[in-house]
């Protein structure tokens, strides 16, 4: 495994100014062309199985296309999985209820992975324009998740 990620988790709390400081001004045209490359590099390295922090730690968004589909998969009715496993956050937003999420099992694994909410299917946006539209979501994701400190660690040595 890449240097990079030695002690990852210290160094992004060291740098979290900076991550900030720099998604302020960073060359749009520079950063999203460069992260899809930086993003597949990222989990050439990293086994989301061997870490699961975002599951463990963070509740993603459940939409109600994500409520329809899970329910429908899990056998209930949409009330009934929202009473069971959801609560509305601040942002009116449907969360997990608990963490880690019900759905992590004992071995890492989903065990709604084929039906899971967008929000984990698009974690930890490394490869979207969310990276820097919602700068706050990505200094969280990269307290966190090793793949989010990869990326924007890159990002700063290749786009200055």
């Amino acid at each position: 495994m890449e240097e990079l990620l030695n002690n990852w988790e210290k160094k992004s709390g060291e740098n979290q100014k900076k991550y900030k400081q720099w998604l302020k001004r960073a060359d749009k045209n520079k950063v999203l062309k460069a992260m899809p490359d930086l993003h597949e590099a990222a989990f050439e390295q990293i086994d989301c199985l061997a870490c699961a922090n975002c599951c463990k730690n963070y509740s993603p968004r459940f939409k109600m296309p994500d409520i329809k589909r899970i329910s429908k998969h899990l056998g209930l009715k949409e009330t009934a999985f929202i009473d069971r496993y959801l609560s509305l956050d601040s942002d009116g937003d449907y969360v997990t209820k608990s963490a880690p999420c019900p759905f992590l099992g004992s071995d890492n694994f989903c065990t709604i992975y084929e039906k899971r909410p967008s929000d984990c299917q698009r974690f930890p946006y490394t490869d979207e324009d969310v990276f820097l539209k919602r700068p706050a979501i990505t200094l969280k994701n990269t307290s966190f998740c090793p793949a989010a400190f990869y990326v924007i660690e890159k990002l700063i040595q290749v786009t200055g």
